[in-house]
């Protein structure tokens, strides 16, 4: 016989659930910024990647896009001043997405309402303690359902010498 009321399903309910809801409550102040939830994964990501840039892949790694999903987000994020490509200087065949200063004014404008909000609904609830097991647990979670999600987060020897 099958246990409905098995922890495991509570878990993922849970989280689901959670996830759920913080997303309705973000998306008032990301759609106020013309900002879609998926524009603004890209461009935060960005925001917080060495130099403000990631390449493609990597950026599709890290949202979960495919490659032709990612180049959709970049191209409508590039049309609207906020991001732009530029060429890899050690691989041709490479390019990197590349936040504009029109793009950390967008997240300027965003980020004070959503850290708040991030504030009244999550991290806010929660000790010290009970945020950084939280975000140790999520981390063990996320490293083992998407494990590329850090892709390009940290810069490589020769991408260094080749931006400096």
């Amino acid at each position: 016989m099958l246990n409905f009321d098995d922890p495991r399903l509570t878990a993922i309910g849970l989280l689901s659930e959670a996830y759920a809801g913080l997303m309705a409550r973000f998306q008032p102040v990301l759609t106020a910024a013309g900002l879609s939830e998926i524009d603004f994964e890209t461009v935060i990501r960005l925001a917080r990647s060495p130099w403000q840039r990631l390449r493609m892949s990597d950026l599709a790694a890290q949202t979960g896009l495919s490659t032709s999903g990612v180049t959709r987000v970049v191209d409508r994020l590039e049309r609207e001043g906020l991001v732009r490509r530029e060429a890899c200087p050690t691989d041709r065949r490479a390019s990197y997405a590349v936040l504009t200063d029109a793009g950390r004014e967008r997240l300027e404008t965003v980020l004070p309402q959503h850290l708040q909000d991030i504030d009244d609904c999550l991290t806010g609830l929660l000790s010290m303690s009970e945020l950084e097991a939280f975000l140790g647990s999520l981390r063990k979670i996320r490293d083992v359902v998407r494990p590329c999600a850090t892709a390009g987060a940290v810069e490589t020897d020769a991408e260094a010498r080749a931006t400096s």
